[in-house]
């Protein structure tokens, strides 16, 4: 390929595409590429998330998630009224069980205010009004939570990014990286063959590979990202109607992950899930994945045992529950008894690319690293599919102020 780029993103994941829609827009007089190894967009984290338009609960006030999260609401909202993508907004409750839960759903009521999002208090009785098949000593309501498909979202944003000049290329795996002062040389697999690829400068949204992405660069990094495999189930179709809003545990402030929820789905059914079991394969979607150079580079980072061994406890009864059913349907007979053994059918598995530092903490934020003429985004959390649009708005400030470019009026304004 003789052609310079502008800009290459790395990745067909919503944040990329979002990237790439957005850059474009700002810059219509660059070329721009967008390269993915899938043969379609949104295979990994995009097209196996549940959904949600995230209020943003649990975020800690004034961090990027929650900022990132209450733009996203409106922005993406707003994106799927104009192009007539179906969203409800269901709501969400978040239901205690417990007294230890009630206490600790108080802290996240006061959350609730810190971070702006209009939340009510239910007592029990309130409770049974709103959800007769729930049980809970209390909840808090949050009206603000909708419910979408990504996949359809993303697909929109690379039509339009398309229509406004950007080019995509599909089956596209970057296998090596060179980064001159000029410019960055992708090479890359593509349809059985080795392209190279010019470009002034690239944004990598790679999400499970993003460490990979980096070392390519030579990029000196203290994380590696660690895949966690959220394994859902799917309610059969008479328990379409078990619940009127989303469903969630009041999660332990200690733990990671938010557990298991019961999740009304864009397309009227409902799923369960999910938990949180360590994967060996980092695109590993099946019930027995293994990948050796996925294990090999886990055991070989000090950040991995460490994270284990902190979480033992919690990744013990983890993976107890995910090989033995009764104990996963425990989870949501908590607050749900109607739920039997037999309901809980199979539902694609998701994996959630988890930043780890070398110390063992996790990465609970957004993560970012540069190069002279490269950005990465190294951890994309949930709400990612919430913020994706805020993100790429944000990516996009990143790079001009790298470039020393002046702030023009972005369509995304516009738009969002």
């Amino acid at each position: 390929m003789n052609v310079i780029y502008d800009y290459v993103i790395i990745g067909g994941g919503i944040i990329g595409v979002s990237t790439a829609w957005q850059l474009q827009q700002r810059h219509p007089e660059k070329s721009i590429l967008l390269v993915e190894k899938e043969a379609q967009l949104s295979r990994h984290q995009t097209g196996h998330n549940s959904g949600v338009i995230h209020a943003g609960v649990y975020y800690q006030p004034g961090s990027m998630k929650a900022k990132f999260c209450k733009a996203g609401v409106k922005a993406t909202t707003e994106f799927c009224q104009k192009h007539r993508i179906p969203v409800e907004n269901c709501g969400k409750l978040l239901v205690a069980t417990n007294q230890l839960e009630l206490q600790r759903m108080q802290d996240l009521y006061q959350r609730c205010h810190e971070n702006e999002i209009h939340a009510i208090l239910l007592n029990q009785t309130e409770l049974k009004i709103k959800e007769p098949n729930i049980q809970g000593l209390g909840a808090i309501f949050v009206d603000s939570t909708s419910i979408v498909n990504y996949t359809l979202v993303t697909q929109k944003m690379a039509e339009e990014f398309v229509q406004l000049g950007g080019k995509v290329m599909l089956d596209t795996k970057v296998i090596n990286l060179v980064e001159s002062a000029e410019h960055t040389t992708l090479t890359c697999q593509s349809n059985a063959a080795e392209v190279s690829i010019t470009s002034r400068f690239i944004v990598s949204c790679s999400g499970l590979m993003a460490d990979r992405i980096t070392k390519m660069l030579n990029i000196e990094t203290d994380f590696q990202i660690i895949p966690y495999r959220g394994e859902y189930h799917q309610l059969p179709a008479k328990h379409n109607n078990i619940v009127n809003h989303l469903i969630y545990p009041i999660p332990d402030p200690e733990l990671p992950f938010l557990g298991v929820h019961l999740t009304r789905m864009i397309d009227g059914s409902v799923t369960v899930g999910p938990n949180a079991v360590q994967g060996w394969k980092r695109e590993g979607y099946g019930k027995i994945n293994l990948n050796f150079r996925d294990i090999l580079d886990m055991l070989s980072f000090s950040g991995f045992w460490k994270v284990t061994k902190n979480n033992l406890k919690s990744g013990l009864i983890e993976t107890k529950n995910s090989w033995w059913k009764p104990g996963y349907l425990k989870l949501v007979n908590k607050y749900c008894d109607q739920i039997k053994l037999a309901d809980l059918q199979p539902y694609p598995a998701g994996i959630r690319a988890q930043a780890v530092l070398k110390d063992g903490s996790l990465v609970h934020d957004f993560l970012f690293v540069e190069s002279p003429r490269s950005l990465h985004v190294c951890n994309a959390p949930s709400p990612a599919a919430t913020s994706a649009i805020p993100i790429g708005n944000y990516i996009c400030d990143k790079i001009m102020a790298k470039q020393g470019l002046s702030k023009s009026d972005a369509l995304f304004q516009k738009e969002s």
